[in-house]
């Protein structure tokens, strides 16, 4: 038998630092094929925020597999489709008072991001995007363009154009109001900034580092964009579905963006989906102007319907959020002890520790999976140690993989001083 390696493109990356084959998983673990059981702190980068394999989610899919359920139904009328529309309906967007239009885009992050921003543009006339340092929103080319990572824009090899770099909030220290500099920027006719179609922001930016948005910052940036007759973009494709505690990360902020792209952890169970939220007076698509084939999946739509039945039904899961977040940060913040170069970041249960080096992170992570750890890096130089537990992360199992943490960090700290 060929070597799969020899095969598969040299694009691959998680692989290569997580060496072993898996061939199960369950809850907070996954299974390799010699037998051995990894705590799984990487979650599908977020994509699994309830775990490996739910017996509620997997119990519905096989129900609705069972009965010949439609599978794919591009965007015809189904009742997978329609369930989940009523379902978050009435669980998410009512108890919110919040309005917004459904788009189904294609099945990825990448693909609710290409359509938010294709139609800011047409509701505006305008053609720049504001995005900011250190967000990542997909590596599709429209997307690309907002995405600050420059080893991944330096895979376009085109010009990546119509977007306008602003600074996050703290990028320059927190004595320096990256809002007021840009609403200086945009207030100044001679400035050479043009009006902006929208902004588009991650509230915690995951790729980018763990860098947490303060509430001020958030309110100023929805302010802005308002005066300059821009719309606001919250991507919570990473951020969301429960990861800082409320469904959307941007609820304990006060505001209401225009447009919210989803995905992710969506369908609950890892099959693909992406969502755009819009206010209905944005809702100016053309039947068919945007579209995708696989926007359809109703396999889907009935896991992420359960998936709000089962989890958004009452305040359960955010206290739950709440109180294992404040025991990873406890942990976090007693190893940044360890040396004034570390530091705690992120919010919720998107939390990291950061190291100062790459080199050392990604010793930390190679540490980590020596001894049964899952566990990965980011950051402007993967620099941050990234918690990505599943929120439901039994509290002796979260304590297991901290400890592992622990352990790793402590070592590495050793090895360099």
């Amino acid at each position: 038998m060929p070597n799969p390696t020899k095969i598969e493109s040299e694009v691959r990356s998680y692989c290569r630092n997580f060496t072993t084959t898996f061939v199960s998983a369950l809850g907070s673990h996954m299974v390799a094929s010699n037998g051995r059981k990894y705590i799984d702190f990487l979650a599908g980068c977020s994509a699994l925020n309830y775990g490996h394999n739910d017996p509620d989610l997997v119990d519905c899919l096989k129900e609705y597999i069972g009965f010949n359920g439609v599978t794919l139904g591009l965007d015809l009328h189904t009742q997978a489709k329609e369930g989940f529309i009523e379902t978050f309906a009435h669980k998410i967007l009512r108890p919110r008072s919040l309005s917004y239009r459904l788009q189904f885009a294609g099945p990825t992050g990448t693909n609710a991001v290409e359509a938010a921003m294709k139609l800011v543009r047409k509701v505006t006339g305008r053609s720049q995007i504001v995005a900011f340092t250190g967000g990542f929103h997909g590596v599709s080319l429209g997307s690309l363009a907002a995405t600050g990572n420059s080893h991944h824009r330096a895979g376009a090899h085109v010009p990546l154009t119509n977007v306008m770099r602003a600074h996050f909030d703290g990028f320059f220290g927190v004595h320096i109001d990256t809002a007021d500099l840009l609403d200086r920027s945009l207030s100044d006719p001679s400035s050479g900034f043009d009006k902006p179609a929208a902004f588009l922001l991650e509230t915690v930016q995951g790729e980018g580092g763990l860098n947490a948005a303060s509430k001020d910052w958030v309110r100023s940036i929805a302010e802005v964009a308002r005066k300059h007759g821009a719309l606001l973009i919250v991507d919570d494709i990473q951020a969301g579905c429960g990861r800082t505690g409320s469904f959307f990360s941007f609820e304990e902020f006060g505001i209401e963006p225009d447009i919210i792209t989803l995905s992710k952890s969506l369908s609950g169970i890892g099959l693909p989906m992406s969502l755009v939220l819009m206010k209905p007076e944005y809702d100016q698509w053309l039947p068919g102007e945007h579209n995708g084939t696989f926007r359809g999946n109703c396999m889907a739509f009935v896991t992420a319907a359960e998936t709000i039945r089962k989890f958004w039904s009452n305040g359960n899961l955010t206290a739950d959020v709440k109180r294992r977040g404040q025991l990873v940060y406890q942990t976090l913040w007693s190893l940044a002890r360890l040396t004034p170069e570390y530091r705690v970041k992120g919010r919720g249960m998107f939390l990291g520790l950061d190291v100062g080096t790459g080199e050392r992170a990604s010793a930390i992570s190679k540490r980590c999976f020596e001894n049964g750890l899952i566990i990965e890096t980011s950051g402007s130089y993967g620099e941050v140690v990234k918690v990505l537990a599943p929120l439901t992360t039994p509290d002796e199992v979260l304590s297991q993989g901290l400890a592992i943490l622990s352990d790793a960090v402590e070592a590495e700290t050793r090895r360099l001083s």
